[in-house]
């Protein structure tokens, strides 16, 4: 007869060695570059710190709240612990090497709490609010929580996963004004332009990528998923938006013949 302790889910409370080597296959955990530890329950972040050779790691959907152990990576260039209860991140002033951060669906309180954050040279990208995900911050309260971040941190590129310097912010400002168009009903004449049917701009299978027994490639295989994943979402949410904006105007446009 199995004892109830074989038949326990591991407890993935605390990171410790055991854990990072079964994620990983690695046998020495300095050895780790990228590292997912998504919604697994934890609340310590025990050894994680031993991983100084860590570039990319995912703690999202978790119930950390003190990021201390994390001040000892200096090669983290990603960290993602979106969705936890992280209320301090001046542990990361550490992170001399970070260029993107993604703390959405947390508890920072005010844009103070961020100043911790200037002395990283690479930051480039930050991220406080998710609308995907419905993820947000209490300092997002303040309206003008946005106007302060870009003049607290000059270099940001991204910020909340908005483009706002470089190539592809212009495209994303007429992509974003012709949304709110879109969602504030203002066609021309209040009529519905005529749209050709709309095909694929691959073929079908284009994206599928072919699994590898390489870690690296592995993980990286994953990110993309995650991001093909974030894509459809938003896809879904337009294609509401538009067919319910379409619904109104054809009957404002009936209402008014």
């Amino acid at each position: 007869m199995e004892s109830k302790k074989d038949n326990q889910e591991p407890d993935y409370t605390k990171i410790t060695t055991v854990l990072l080597k079964s994620r990983t296959g690695e046998f020495d955990v300095e050895s780790i570059l990228f590292l997912k530890l998504k919604s697994l329950g934890i609340c310590d972040l025990g050894c994680i710190g031993e991983c100084i050779n860590l570039e990319r790691l995912d703690l999202s959907g978790n119930n950390v709240t003190n990021l201390t152990p994390l001040a000892s990576l200096r090669l983290l260039l990603v960290l993602n612990v979106s969705a936890n209860r992280i209320s301090n991140i001046e542990p990361l002033s550490s992170c001399e090497s970070l260029q993107s951060l993604n703390v959405a669906g947390n508890l920072i309180p005010s844009t103070e709490s961020l100043l911790c954050l200037k002395s990283l040279k690479k930051l480039e990208s930050i991220r406080l609010k998710d609308n995907t995900y419905n993820y947000s911050n209490p300092v997002c309260k303040n309206s003008s929580y946005r106007n302060i971040l870009l003049e607290m941190f000059p270099n940001i590129k991204v910020l909340d996963g908005e483009r706002v310097v470089g190539r592809g912010s212009d495209l994303y400002q007429l992509c974003k004004d012709i949304d709110d168009t879109i969602k504030a009903g203002m066609y021309k004449n209040g009529q519905l332009p005529e749209m050709p049917d709309c095909k694929p701009w691959v073929e079908d299978g284009y994206w599928e990528i072919k699994r590898s027994n390489n870690a690296i490639v592995d993980e990286a295989y994953k990110q993309f998923n995650d991001v093909l994943h974030e894509c459809r979402l938003l896809n879904n949410r337009a294609a509401v938006v538009i067919s319910q904006t379409e619904r109104t105007l054809e009957f404002r446009f009936r209402c008014f013949r």
